[in-house]
């Protein structure tokens, strides 16, 4: 069994779920090693699994005039350096195929962008690595879509693979968060993540200084959308934290602020202790007779 098996079953049968969590975009190396720090010390002593997260390149920002990050080459470097250091696996998204090898040479975790969720060639290219796949739900696509996408992983000989929510489109400017759809994703057969910062994303929902958009986010609610998931019963939950949210360079309104994040997770713990969401309900249909009560 391969070290990238290993770590799927330890997240697959983690109790009461894991935690996929970091800043949105490499800053600086400083800021991921601090990052790092405070979040491992925060899931050590809440005692969830932890999987880093950080992008090293934002391709699909809203605008040409935002931040990106450092780009493939120095952001792998640091997330290989942060990996060693602290002791922990890591998680970062590819855009296109040509990056999959060198990312699968470092992350634990191959993530697809929502957006992307039904390239087959980068699905592929992401499968071949052998690293563990976590493919983000289109917020176009039904929930059945994803059957498709994570048979194509496996297809390509790679049975790694997990599936995410991250909201569905509700007009131009807003997405919503069907909780059905993280009980019908379960069709796909493999573990299911809740992102509970992405879905509360308002995308290009805010005019920029000098013309332009980007999008804005409803932060106050992400309690709300991460509660509601651990009570479902969802596997993972995906979780962007800063510790300067307000001056965070990409997706500031909707990053979970880092000195809040130990209560947050609490409280969740403590929610997915008491739920059975992940016990499916047996509905009995047959008549009620009176000896019943």
């Amino acid at each position: 069994m391969n070290s990238s098996t290993d770590l799927f079953n330890q997240l697959k049968g983690a109790e009461p779920f894991f935690l996929l969590a970091g800043p949105n975009v490499i800053e600086s190396e400083e800021h991921i090693f601090r990052m790092a720090k405070h979040i491992k010390n925060i899931t050590s002593k809440v005692g969830v699994p932890l999987v880093f997260k950080s992008s090293f390149d934002k391709a699909n920002r809203t605008s040409s005039k935002s931040f990106r990050g450092p780009g493939l080459a120095e952001g792998l470097k640091i997330l290989e350096k942060v990996k060693v250091a602290y002791d922990i696996p890591i998680v970062t998204d590819v855009h296109e195929s040509s990056q999959c090898e060198a990312v699968g040479r470092v992350a634990d975790i191959i993530q697809i962008p929502a957006f992307l969720c039904r390239q087959t060639d980068l699905l592929v290219a992401a499968a071949e690595t052998g690293k563990i796949i976590n493919i983000k739900k289109g917020q176009f696509c039904a929930p059945s879509v994803m059957v498709n996408s994570a048979e194509k992983v496996r297809l390509a000989g790679n049975q790694n693979v997990m599936v995410c929510e991250r909201g569905t489109m509700f007009g131009y400017n807003d997405l919503i968060v069907d909780p059905r759809n993280l009980e019908w994703m379960r069709e796909a057969n493999c573990p299911i993540v809740a992102d509970v910062t992405h879905s509360l994303q308002q995308p290009a929902g805010k005019k920029l200084e000098g013309g332009g958009v980007a999008s804005g986010g409803l932060r106050e609610l992400i309690p709300c959308i991460a509660r509601t998931s651990v009570a479902v019963g969802v596997d993972g939950i995906f979780m962007e934290v800063h510790d300067d949210p307000l001056n965070a360079p990409v997706d500031g309104p909707t990053q979970w602020p880092l000195r809040h994040l130990e209560e947050l997770l609490e409280e969740l713990v403590a929610i997915s202790r008491v739920s059975k969401g992940k016990q499916p309900f047996k509905i009995d249909l047959t008549p009620f007779r009176d000896e019943e009560s």
